[in-house]
């Protein structure tokens, strides 16, 4: 059974761990918080992390009583195994969510989705399945991007161009490991996806987590993503979507927000957060929280919601009397 030990209190415990089987046959671990019937979220995380990203959110959210969360370990990350070298793709990304929805939802059922880094990009992956346009009431997408991110990134201190392009996707797609969490390892990897007032003990959980990432599963994702190309998707993302960025993010910088942002059909708006860095989930913990909340008290049990109800039913009721015309 799987326990979130960081943090205060006691440790919390999934209420259910589930496995989710993707279209090609790949096995998901699923774990599942919080009091059954209660308002959901499902929760994907970025590249090189795991369900344990997620923790002050889980906690914090399941651990009232008041929602359910479902997280998920990517394929290759975390529980779920790694997959062959053919299995890494933004279509895999999206069959796996599409699994993941089914496996932990009832039909019908309406949640929050969210996603960081990678997690964003499976979220917009999947924007147009029937499986994501079935349960998804609002999305949250943090500290992510649809496109150009090697060109965009600012991990290197050096001038925008091809060369800065070319030194980047090869340090991303490094396939040295990473070895054991040291003083030197915990500052780089600050460097690289934290802001500069991040605090110690979440720059060691964040390199607690990525140092676990399997050295194959990282690299092969850094080859999907280093030639991402979302936009269609991005624009298929037609629900009610919220976008959150860190103002010091090296990895994917504020511009990916403003252009998702600007091209999103149905944009809550775009929260910057000043000084913080790629991993928002843990470095903001009470802001992306906060966010969550704010969607589902909206659209899952809020107006929104019950409006939205109203209309899928009324749009059911109009499909049903089109299909007794043309049978009579």
């Amino acid at each position: 059974m799987s326990r979130l030990m960081k943090g205060e209190g006691e440790p919390l415990v999934a209420s259910r761990e589930l496995t989710a089987v993707s279209a090609d046959g790949s096995r998901l671990h699923v774990e599942v918080y919080g009091r059954e019937g209660a308002p959901a979220l499902v929760l994907a995380h970025g590249w090189t992390c795991s369900t344990l990203f997620w923790s002050a959110q889980i906690r914090e959210l399941a651990g009232s009583g008041a929602y359910r969360v479902v997280a998920y370990d990517q394929r290759g990350h975390g529980r779920s195994p790694a997959v062959g070298p053919d299995g890494y793709s933004t279509d895999s990304l999206a069959d796996d969510l599409e699994a993941v929805l089914a496996a932990a939802l009832a039909p019908g059922e309406r949640a929050v989705l969210a996603g960081h880094s990678m997690g964003g990009m499976t979220i917009m992956a999947a924007a147009g399945r029937p499986a994501f346009r079935e349960h998804a009431a609002a999305v949250l997408l943090c500290s992510t991007g649809s496109a150009r991110l090697v060109a965009e990134s600012l991990v290197l201190p050096m001038r925008a161009g091809r060369l800065r392009t070319r030194f980047t996707r090869a340090v991303l797609g490094a396939r040295a490991p990473l070895g054991p969490v040291t003083p030197l390892s915990k500052k780089i990897l600050k460097y690289a996806t934290m802001g500069p007032g991040a605090a110690p003990e979440r720059v060691a959980q964040c390199a607690r987590i990525v140092h676990a990432c399997p050295r194959a599963a990282r690299v092969a994702w850094s080859h999907v993503l280093g030639e991402l190309d979302l936009g269609a998707g991005m624009r298929e993302l037609t629900v009610p979507t919220a976008v959150l960025a860190g103002s010091a993010d090296r990895l994917t910088p504020p511009v990916h927000a403003r252009e998702i942002e600007a091209a999103l059909p149905h944009s809550l708006g775009l929260t910057e957060l000043t000084g913080v860095g790629h991993m928002t989930p843990v470095e903001a913990p009470e802001a992306v929280t906060a966010k969550l909340r704010e969607l589902v008290s909206t659209y899952v049990t809020g107006p929104a919601a019950v409006a939205g109800a109203t209309e899928v039913a009324e749009a059911a009721e109009v499909t049903a009397g089109e299909a007794k015309e043309q049978a009579v």
